[in-house]
């Protein structure tokens, strides 16, 4: 006789099996929607520009020569190597600084502790427009309007990392601490030692949303940059749509090449990415 348990199970087997392919489907139709704009940014690198407005997609007459031409029209050289030199530092300081204070938020006791960082998370409930005029008005007073330290400085500090690297060091078992200083090891080697490696994921998190964050800023570097030898790649981007008209060919070949980082960075540290994610958002 048939088992009641087996024709149950039976049952549930195509519909299991449907669903996932459903699913399988509708993510993939999700991520070609996603691809297009990029399949198109990347095609039309390769077009002259009488073809940029043609309904075709592949080029009827391929022309390779705009990524060199790009280097030609402007300085694309410098401001590449601006976004790079502006992003890491900040990526840097920042992820010190955010670790040195979520170490102290989370692992430390000391009065007012978790007021102070609800009053330091709160900051991340102000939009960045409202902070720009005071953080301008900062930069005036310290001259460092149009310089690179004008970029660096007020991004060196982040409530949101420091959030990220406290929740995830929360996940930190504290016996950890207690057998740290039974054999004598101070704040700063528990630090250094022991709770920083343990944090690797959280950390290339935070270091991957920063660099991100940085590599793509527009608005705050175009508020403080007067001088074109020290512009980032988003704001030389412009120069494609005013010094020799609207050349999209050479806009999109551009582009093209300032997403390398980004692309490289993501494939060679997702895994970490959504570690980091995922343990970071768990207290233990």
């Amino acid at each position: 006789m048939t088992n009641a348990a087996d024709v149950t199970s039976n049952r549930l087997v195509p519909k299991k099996f449907f669903g996932t392919w459903f699913l399988h489907i509708l993510l993939a139709c999700m991520s070609l929607g996603l691809a297009l704009p990029f399949t198109w940014m990347v095609l039309t690198s390769f077009k002259p520009l009488t073809e940029v407005q043609s309904e075709n997609w592949i080029p009827q007459i391929w022309q390779p020569e705009n990524y060199k031409e790009v280097f030609t029209v402007v300085p694309y050289a410098k401001f590449y190597w601006n976004s790079l030199f502006i992003a890491s530092w900040v990526t840097a300081l920042q992820v010190t600084t955010s670790s040195l204070a979520a170490f102290s938020f989370s692992r430390c006791k000391w009065p007012g502790r978790d007021k102070v960082f609800m009053l330091y998370l709160s900051t991340m409930m102000l939009p960045g427009l409202v902070m720009m005029i005071p953080n301008y008005q900062i930069m005036i007073t310290l001259g460092l309007v149009d310089t690179y330290m004008g970029l660096i400085l007020p991004a060196a500090f982040s409530a949101f990392g420091t959030f990220l690297l406290r929740q995830f060091m929360l996940t930190i078992s504290t016996s950890i601490d207690e057998s740290a200083e039974i054999d004598g090891a101070s704040k700063w080697r528990l630090f250094w030692d022991i709770i920083l490696p343990l944090c690797r994921p959280g950390i290339i998190t935070l270091t991957i949303f920063t660099f991100m964050g940085n590599y793509n800023s527009f608005f705050w570097p175009l508020v403080m940059l007067k001088s074109q030898e020290r512009y980032t790649l988003p704001i030389g981007l412009l120069f494609f749509d005013s010094t020799r008209g609207q050349s999209t060919h050479l806009m999109m070949a551009a582009v093209t090449m300032a997403v390398i980082p980004m692309i490289f960075i993501f494939v060679l540290l997702q895994k970490y990415l959504v570690k980091g994610i995922q343990m970071g958002a768990v207290k233990g």
